[in-house]
Protein backbone atom coordinates (compact mmCIF):
# COMPACT_ATOMS: atom_id res chain seq x y z
CA UNK A 1 0.00 0.00 0.00
CA UNK A 2 1.72 3.13 -0.72
CA UNK A 3 1.69 6.50 0.18
CA UNK A 4 0.03 9.66 -1.04
CA UNK A 5 2.02 12.84 -0.53
CA UNK A 6 0.56 14.32 3.04
CA UNK A 7 -0.75 10.37 3.75
CA UNK A 8 1.00 8.42 6.20
CA UNK A 9 -0.33 4.64 6.99
CA UNK A 10 0.26 4.02 10.29
CA UNK A 11 1.71 0.19 9.74
CA UNK A 12 4.79 2.13 7.57
CA UNK A 13 5.96 4.36 10.39
CA UNK A 14 4.84 1.56 13.32
CA UNK A 15 8.92 0.49 15.03
CA UNK A 16 10.31 3.56 13.12
CA UNK A 17 13.36 5.30 14.71
CA UNK A 18 12.67 8.61 16.51
CA UNK A 19 15.49 11.64 15.42
CA UNK A 20 16.14 14.62 17.15
CA UNK A 21 17.20 17.75 14.78
CA UNK A 22 20.88 16.48 15.22
CA UNK A 23 20.27 13.32 13.79
CA UNK A 24 20.83 11.85 16.83
CA UNK A 25 17.92 9.02 17.60
CA UNK A 26 16.20 9.57 20.99
CA UNK A 27 13.76 6.43 20.42
CA UNK A 28 10.80 4.71 18.42
CA UNK A 29 7.41 5.01 17.26
CA UNK A 30 5.00 2.52 19.30
CA UNK A 31 2.02 4.43 18.58
CA UNK A 32 -0.33 6.94 17.27
CA UNK A 33 -2.57 8.64 19.91
CA UNK A 34 -5.47 9.83 18.50
CA UNK A 35 -8.84 11.65 20.08
CA UNK A 36 -11.90 9.86 18.84
CA UNK A 37 -15.32 11.51 18.10
CA UNK A 38 -18.21 9.59 18.31
CA UNK A 39 -20.21 11.88 15.58
CA UNK A 40 -17.96 10.80 12.65
CA UNK A 41 -15.33 13.53 12.34
CA UNK A 42 -11.90 11.95 11.34
CA UNK A 43 -9.97 11.73 15.22
CA UNK A 44 -7.75 14.62 15.65
CA UNK A 45 -4.10 12.82 16.38
CA UNK A 46 -3.04 13.90 19.60
CA UNK A 47 0.46 12.91 19.53
CA UNK A 48 2.84 9.66 19.44
CA UNK A 49 4.12 7.08 21.85
CA UNK A 50 7.79 7.06 21.35
CA UNK A 51 9.76 4.54 23.19
CA UNK A 52 13.37 5.71 24.59
CA UNK A 53 16.08 4.18 26.20
CA UNK A 54 15.20 2.06 29.47
CA UNK A 55 11.98 0.97 27.01
CA UNK A 56 10.21 3.83 28.63
CA UNK A 57 7.57 4.93 26.77
CA UNK A 58 6.73 8.57 26.39
CA UNK A 59 4.51 11.21 24.72
CA UNK A 60 5.66 12.95 22.09
CA UNK A 61 3.16 15.97 21.20
CA UNK A 62 1.90 16.18 17.45
CA UNK A 63 2.86 19.46 17.37
CA UNK A 64 6.43 18.77 18.31
CA UNK A 65 6.90 16.36 15.44
CA UNK A 66 8.83 18.27 11.88
CA UNK A 67 9.08 15.60 9.87
CA UNK A 68 6.79 12.15 9.66
CA UNK A 69 8.08 11.03 6.05
CA UNK A 70 8.36 7.20 5.89
CA UNK A 71 10.96 6.07 7.62
CA UNK A 72 12.00 8.54 10.08
CA UNK A 73 10.51 10.82 12.50
CA UNK A 74 11.88 14.54 13.61
CA UNK A 75 11.18 16.31 16.40
CA UNK A 76 11.79 19.76 18.02
CA UNK A 77 14.46 17.17 20.06
CA UNK A 78 12.61 18.29 23.41
CA UNK A 79 11.04 15.12 24.60
CA UNK A 80 8.99 15.05 28.18
CA UNK A 81 10.93 11.55 29.75
CA UNK A 82 7.31 11.60 32.28
CA UNK A 83 6.21 7.44 31.76
CA UNK A 84 3.17 8.01 29.34
CA UNK A 85 -0.42 7.06 30.74
CA UNK A 86 -3.48 7.14 28.54
CA UNK A 87 -6.53 9.70 28.86
CA UNK A 88 -9.87 8.34 29.34
CA UNK A 89 -10.28 10.22 25.86
CA UNK A 90 -7.54 9.08 23.85
CA UNK A 91 -7.08 6.03 21.51
CA UNK A 92 -4.16 4.32 20.41
CA UNK A 93 -4.42 4.01 17.22
CA UNK A 94 -2.56 1.06 16.02
CA UNK A 95 -2.95 -1.07 19.81
CA UNK A 96 -6.37 -0.23 19.78
CA UNK A 97 -7.92 -0.28 16.36
CA UNK A 98 -5.83 -2.47 14.23
CA UNK A 99 -7.61 -6.12 13.84
CA UNK A 100 -11.33 -3.99 14.89
CA UNK A 101 -14.29 -6.15 12.92
CA UNK A 102 -16.11 -2.76 11.22
CA UNK A 103 -19.03 -2.94 9.11
CA UNK A 104 -18.59 -1.26 5.51
CA UNK A 105 -20.62 0.96 3.58
CA UNK A 106 -23.22 -1.38 1.55
CA UNK A 107 -23.47 -3.67 4.97
CA UNK A 108 -20.25 -5.88 4.30
CA UNK A 109 -18.02 -6.58 7.20
CA UNK A 110 -14.17 -6.38 7.67
CA UNK A 111 -11.42 -6.14 9.35
CA UNK A 112 -8.88 -3.38 9.88
CA UNK A 113 -5.44 -3.51 8.94
CA UNK A 114 -4.07 -0.36 8.26
CA UNK A 115 -5.14 3.47 9.03
CA UNK A 116 -3.99 6.27 7.32
CA UNK A 117 -3.21 9.90 8.98
CA UNK A 118 -3.00 12.80 6.95
CA UNK A 119 -2.44 17.02 7.50
CA UNK A 120 -4.69 19.14 6.80
CA UNK A 121 -4.26 23.11 5.74
CA UNK A 122 -3.97 24.06 9.16
CA UNK A 123 -1.05 21.71 9.72
CA UNK A 124 -3.07 19.41 12.22
CA UNK A 125 -3.25 15.43 11.79
CA UNK A 126 -6.10 13.32 11.54
CA UNK A 127 -7.45 9.99 10.74
CA UNK A 128 -7.98 9.56 7.11
CA UNK A 129 -8.83 6.40 5.75
CA UNK A 130 -9.56 2.69 7.22
CA UNK A 131 -7.22 0.03 5.02
CA UNK A 132 -10.10 -3.03 5.46
CA UNK A 133 -9.85 -7.22 4.40
CA UNK A 134 -12.96 -7.84 3.32
CA UNK A 135 -14.69 -10.86 5.54
CA UNK A 136 -14.12 -14.36 3.04
CA UNK A 137 -17.24 -15.85 1.92
CA UNK A 138 -17.70 -19.86 2.50
CA UNK A 139 -14.15 -21.78 2.31
CA UNK A 140 -12.29 -18.02 1.77
CA UNK A 141 -10.03 -16.71 4.68
CA UNK A 142 -9.97 -13.30 3.20
CA UNK A 143 -12.17 -11.27 0.46
CA UNK A 144 -11.38 -8.05 -1.07
CA UNK A 145 -9.26 -5.23 0.11
CA UNK A 146 -10.82 -1.81 0.52
CA UNK A 147 -9.06 1.69 1.16
CA UNK A 148 -12.67 3.59 2.76
CA UNK A 149 -12.71 6.90 4.09
CA UNK A 150 -12.91 7.05 7.98
CA UNK A 151 -16.67 8.34 7.67
CA UNK A 152 -17.82 5.38 5.29
CA UNK A 153 -17.12 2.69 7.85
CA UNK A 154 -18.97 2.72 11.31
CA UNK A 155 -17.50 0.26 14.17
CA UNK A 156 -14.57 2.24 15.26
CA UNK A 157 -15.95 4.35 17.64
CA UNK A 158 -17.73 1.53 20.09
CA UNK A 159 -15.78 -1.11 22.06
CA UNK A 160 -15.85 -4.77 20.49
CA UNK A 161 -15.77 -8.10 21.88
CA UNK A 162 -13.44 -10.23 20.73
CA UNK A 163 -11.20 -7.92 19.15
CA UNK A 164 -7.98 -10.11 17.22
CA UNK A 165 -4.90 -8.71 16.99
CA UNK A 166 -2.94 -10.76 13.59
CA UNK A 167 -2.73 -6.62 12.39
CA UNK A 168 -1.04 -5.48 15.46
CA UNK A 169 1.08 -8.43 15.99
CA UNK A 170 2.43 -7.96 12.81
CA UNK A 171 3.74 -4.68 13.54
CA UNK A 172 5.34 -5.68 16.75
CA UNK A 173 6.95 -9.02 14.97
CA UNK A 174 10.89 -7.19 15.32
CA UNK A 175 10.48 -6.79 18.58
CA UNK A 176 11.89 -7.91 21.98
CA UNK A 177 10.28 -9.97 24.25
CA UNK A 178 10.96 -7.62 26.65
CA UNK A 179 9.48 -4.70 24.41
CA UNK A 180 6.48 -6.45 23.84
CA UNK A 181 5.85 -6.98 27.15
CA UNK A 182 6.11 -3.33 27.94
CA UNK A 183 3.66 -2.47 24.78
CA UNK A 184 1.28 -5.02 26.39
CA UNK A 185 1.25 -3.35 29.80
CA UNK A 186 0.46 -0.27 28.32
CA UNK A 187 -2.67 -1.89 27.31
CA UNK A 188 -6.29 -2.09 28.64
CA UNK A 189 -6.69 -5.68 30.26
CA UNK A 190 -9.62 -6.94 27.67
CA UNK A 191 -6.72 -5.43 24.85
CA UNK A 192 -3.64 -6.98 26.70
CA UNK A 193 -5.38 -10.14 26.83
CA UNK A 194 -7.35 -10.69 23.30
CA UNK A 195 -2.94 -9.73 21.73
CA UNK A 196 -1.45 -12.47 23.99
CA UNK A 197 -4.02 -15.31 23.18
CA UNK A 198 -2.90 -14.57 19.58
CA UNK A 199 0.78 -15.09 20.31
CA UNK A 200 2.57 -18.61 19.62
CA UNK A 201 3.30 -20.51 23.01
CA UNK A 202 6.91 -19.95 22.84
CA UNK A 203 6.43 -16.14 21.93
CA UNK A 204 4.19 -15.61 24.81
CA UNK A 205 6.21 -17.54 26.90
CA UNK A 206 9.39 -15.69 26.49
CA UNK A 207 6.69 -12.43 27.21
CA UNK A 208 5.14 -13.96 30.35
CA UNK A 209 8.36 -14.34 31.42
CA UNK A 210 9.06 -10.26 31.24
CA UNK A 211 5.70 -9.29 32.37
CA UNK A 212 5.19 -8.63 36.43
CA UNK A 213 3.26 -11.30 38.23
CA UNK A 214 -0.41 -9.65 38.24
CA UNK A 215 -0.56 -9.67 34.33
CA UNK A 216 1.42 -13.46 33.99
CA UNK A 217 -1.56 -14.41 36.18
CA UNK A 218 -4.44 -12.47 34.35
CA UNK A 219 -2.88 -13.74 30.50
CA UNK A 220 -2.43 -17.31 31.52
CA UNK A 221 -6.51 -17.41 33.59
CA UNK A 222 -7.60 -16.45 29.59
CA UNK A 223 -5.76 -19.44 28.35
CA UNK A 224 -7.75 -22.98 28.21
CA UNK A 225 -5.74 -24.96 30.57
CA UNK A 226 -4.04 -27.76 27.97
CA UNK A 227 -2.64 -24.47 26.21
CA UNK A 228 -1.58 -22.73 29.70
CA UNK A 229 0.11 -26.19 30.36
CA UNK A 230 2.08 -25.78 27.04
CA UNK A 231 3.00 -22.01 26.96
CA UNK A 232 4.84 -23.51 30.86
CA UNK A 233 6.49 -26.07 29.09
CA UNK A 234 8.13 -23.40 27.04
CA UNK A 235 9.06 -21.45 29.82
CA UNK A 236 12.34 -21.62 31.96
CA UNK A 237 11.27 -24.11 34.81
CA UNK A 238 12.38 -21.50 37.48
CA UNK A 239 9.96 -18.35 35.90
CA UNK A 240 7.81 -21.32 35.16
CA UNK A 241 7.71 -22.24 38.98
CA UNK A 242 7.50 -18.45 40.13
CA UNK A 243 4.36 -18.32 37.99
CA UNK A 244 2.69 -21.26 39.69
CA UNK A 245 3.77 -20.24 42.68
CA UNK A 246 1.22 -17.12 42.24
CA UNK A 247 -1.99 -19.55 41.67
CA UNK A 248 -4.07 -21.06 43.63
CA UNK A 249 -2.88 -24.76 44.84
CA UNK A 250 -6.21 -26.48 43.26
CA UNK A 251 -5.13 -24.81 40.11
CA UNK A 252 -1.00 -24.92 40.30
CA UNK A 253 -1.38 -28.31 40.34
CA UNK A 254 -3.61 -28.86 37.51
CA UNK A 255 -1.58 -27.43 35.15
CA UNK A 256 1.19 -29.61 36.85
CA UNK A 257 -0.76 -32.45 35.81
CA UNK A 258 -1.27 -31.69 32.02
CA UNK A 259 2.45 -30.83 31.29
CA UNK A 260 4.56 -33.14 30.55
CA UNK A 261 6.28 -35.31 33.17
CA UNK A 262 9.76 -34.27 32.61
CA UNK A 263 8.72 -30.69 32.29
CA UNK A 264 6.72 -30.92 35.26
CA UNK A 265 8.98 -32.80 37.52
CA UNK A 266 11.49 -29.87 36.65
CA UNK A 267 9.03 -27.30 37.85
CA UNK A 268 7.75 -29.53 41.15
CA UNK A 269 11.55 -29.57 41.93
CA UNK A 270 11.82 -26.19 42.10
CA UNK A 271 8.69 -25.46 44.06
CA UNK A 272 9.76 -26.34 47.16
CA UNK A 273 12.53 -23.90 48.23
CA UNK A 274 11.78 -20.18 49.35
CA UNK A 275 11.83 -18.07 46.86
CA UNK A 276 14.38 -16.22 47.98
CA UNK A 277 16.99 -18.28 48.20
CA UNK A 278 19.64 -19.78 45.51
CA UNK A 279 17.04 -22.93 45.28
CA UNK A 280 13.99 -20.48 44.74
CA UNK A 281 16.01 -18.49 42.03
CA UNK A 282 17.66 -21.15 39.96
CA UNK A 283 17.11 -22.79 36.56
CA UNK A 284 17.66 -26.75 36.18
CA UNK A 285 18.51 -26.37 32.16
CA UNK A 286 21.95 -24.78 31.93
CA UNK A 287 25.03 -26.17 29.55
CA UNK A 288 25.74 -29.32 31.33
CA UNK A 289 28.98 -31.71 29.87
CA UNK A 290 31.29 -34.84 30.49
CA UNK A 291 34.49 -34.16 31.23
CA UNK A 292 35.19 -36.22 28.16
CA UNK A 293 33.70 -33.58 25.81
CA UNK A 294 35.92 -31.61 23.82
CA UNK A 295 35.68 -27.67 23.68
CA UNK A 296 34.06 -27.87 20.19
CA UNK A 297 31.30 -29.72 21.49
CA UNK A 298 30.96 -27.13 24.26
CA UNK A 299 31.35 -24.03 21.84
CA UNK A 300 28.31 -25.52 19.48
CA UNK A 301 26.39 -26.02 22.79
CA UNK A 302 26.98 -22.43 23.94
CA UNK A 303 26.22 -21.09 20.45
CA UNK A 304 22.28 -22.40 20.85
CA UNK A 305 20.01 -19.39 19.47
CA UNK A 306 17.47 -19.87 22.31
CA UNK A 307 20.40 -20.07 25.41
CA UNK A 308 20.33 -16.63 27.14
CA UNK A 309 24.25 -14.68 27.60
CA UNK A 310 24.02 -15.49 31.09
CA UNK A 311 23.75 -18.85 30.70
CA UNK A 312 26.03 -19.07 27.57
CA UNK A 313 28.46 -17.70 29.63
CA UNK A 314 29.83 -21.26 31.06
CA UNK A 315 29.99 -24.52 31.00
CA UNK A 316 29.23 -26.85 33.78
CA UNK A 317 31.21 -30.17 34.11
CA UNK A 318 29.68 -32.95 35.77
CA UNK A 319 30.13 -37.02 35.99
CA UNK A 320 26.99 -38.71 34.46
CA UNK A 321 24.19 -38.24 34.90
CA UNK A 322 24.12 -34.56 32.74
CA UNK A 323 20.51 -33.83 33.16
CA UNK A 324 20.46 -32.32 36.63
CA UNK A 325 20.41 -33.10 39.74
CA UNK A 326 23.31 -34.83 38.58
CA UNK A 327 26.33 -36.61 39.19
CA UNK A 328 29.21 -35.48 41.05
CA UNK A 329 29.96 -31.94 40.09
CA UNK A 330 33.63 -31.64 38.75
CA UNK A 331 33.08 -27.53 37.78
CA UNK A 332 32.78 -25.02 35.44
CA UNK A 333 34.66 -23.72 32.55
CA UNK A 334 34.51 -19.83 31.59
CA UNK A 335 33.53 -18.73 27.94
CA UNK A 336 36.61 -16.95 27.45
CA UNK A 337 38.96 -20.35 28.19
CA UNK A 338 36.47 -22.26 25.39
CA UNK A 339 38.28 -19.33 23.05
CA UNK A 340 41.81 -20.39 24.14
CA UNK A 341 42.54 -23.60 24.00
CA UNK A 342 42.42 -26.33 20.90
CA UNK A 343 39.25 -27.55 20.04
CA UNK A 344 40.03 -31.24 20.86
CA UNK A 345 41.34 -30.30 24.07
CA UNK A 346 38.88 -32.14 26.93
CA UNK A 347 36.40 -29.86 29.18
CA UNK A 348 37.36 -32.04 32.48
CA UNK A 349 41.24 -30.73 32.28
CA UNK A 350 39.86 -27.16 32.48
CA UNK A 351 37.07 -27.36 35.25
CA UNK A 352 37.39 -24.71 37.61
CA UNK A 353 36.42 -25.44 40.76
CA UNK A 354 37.93 -23.57 43.42
CA UNK A 355 35.02 -21.38 44.80
CA UNK A 356 32.80 -22.78 47.29
CA UNK A 357 29.73 -22.65 45.74
CA UNK A 358 26.46 -21.71 47.05
CA UNK A 359 23.64 -24.80 48.25
CA UNK A 360 20.12 -24.14 47.45
CA UNK A 361 19.27 -22.94 50.61
CA UNK A 362 22.06 -19.74 50.31
CA UNK A 363 20.11 -16.59 50.70
CA UNK A 364 19.73 -13.82 48.02
CA UNK A 365 22.03 -11.80 49.40
CA UNK A 366 24.77 -14.75 49.51
CA UNK A 367 24.19 -15.59 46.36
CA UNK A 368 24.74 -11.55 45.28
CA UNK A 369 27.68 -11.17 47.33
CA UNK A 370 29.16 -14.22 45.53
CA UNK A 371 28.67 -12.76 41.84
CA UNK A 372 30.02 -9.73 42.78
CA UNK A 373 32.80 -10.76 44.78
CA UNK A 374 34.46 -13.38 41.29
CA UNK A 375 32.57 -10.84 38.89
CA UNK A 376 30.10 -13.43 37.35
CA UNK A 377 27.20 -13.52 35.63
CA UNK A 378 25.80 -17.15 36.71
CA UNK A 379 27.40 -19.64 39.25
CA UNK A 380 26.09 -23.30 39.60
CA UNK A 381 24.05 -24.50 42.81
CA UNK A 382 24.85 -27.76 44.50
CA UNK A 383 23.79 -30.14 47.11
CA UNK A 384 26.04 -31.37 50.29
CA UNK A 385 27.18 -34.61 48.47
CA UNK A 386 28.23 -31.97 45.04
CA UNK A 387 25.87 -33.07 42.89
CA UNK A 388 24.84 -29.84 40.69
CA UNK A 389 21.18 -29.01 41.06
CA UNK A 390 20.87 -25.64 39.07
CA UNK A 391 22.32 -22.05 37.71
CA UNK A 392 21.17 -18.84 39.34
CA UNK A 393 21.56 -16.14 36.81
CA UNK A 394 22.58 -12.52 37.48
CA UNK A 395 18.83 -11.61 35.55
CA UNK A 396 17.27 -13.59 38.79
CA UNK A 397 19.14 -11.77 41.16
CA UNK A 398 18.00 -8.79 40.21
CA UNK A 399 14.75 -9.66 39.37
CA UNK A 400 14.36 -9.94 43.93
CA UNK A 401 16.78 -7.18 44.43
CA UNK A 402 15.13 -4.28 42.45
CA UNK A 403 12.06 -2.72 44.19
CA UNK A 404 8.54 -4.43 43.67
CA UNK A 405 6.72 -3.67 40.28
CA UNK A 406 10.17 -2.26 38.91
CA UNK A 407 8.69 -3.19 35.55
CA UNK A 408 5.92 -1.04 35.36
CA UNK A 409 8.06 2.01 37.27
CA UNK A 410 11.00 1.85 34.51
CA UNK A 411 13.72 4.02 34.94
CA UNK A 412 12.36 5.79 38.14
CA UNK A 413 12.92 1.71 39.73
CA UNK A 414 16.34 1.83 38.58
CA UNK A 415 17.05 5.16 39.99
CA UNK A 416 15.84 3.82 43.49
CA UNK A 417 18.27 1.38 43.63
CA UNK A 418 21.34 3.55 42.69
CA UNK A 419 20.19 5.88 45.31
CA UNK A 420 20.24 3.31 47.83
CA UNK A 421 23.41 1.82 46.74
Amino acid sequence: MSATPGRIFLSRIAGQAVFDPAGDQVGKLRDVIVAVRPDGRRPRVVGLVVEVLGRRRVFLPITRVTSLDTGQVITTGVLNVRKFEKRKAETLAIHELFDRTVALPDGRRGTVFDLSMEQDPRRDWHLSQVAVHESGKRLRRRGPTHVLEWADVSGLTTEETGQGATHLLATMHEMRPADLANALMDLPAKRRTEVAAELGDDRLADVLEELPDAIQVEILGILDPERAADVLEEMDPDDAADLLGELPQPTSEELLQLMEPEDADDVRRLLVYEDRTAGGMMTTEPVILPPDATLAEALARVREPELGPALASMVYVCRPPIETPTGRFLGVVYFQALLREPPSTLVGSLADNDIEWPHPDATLEHVASLLASYDLVALPVVDENAHLLGVVTIDDVLDHLLPEGWRERGDDAAREVAARG
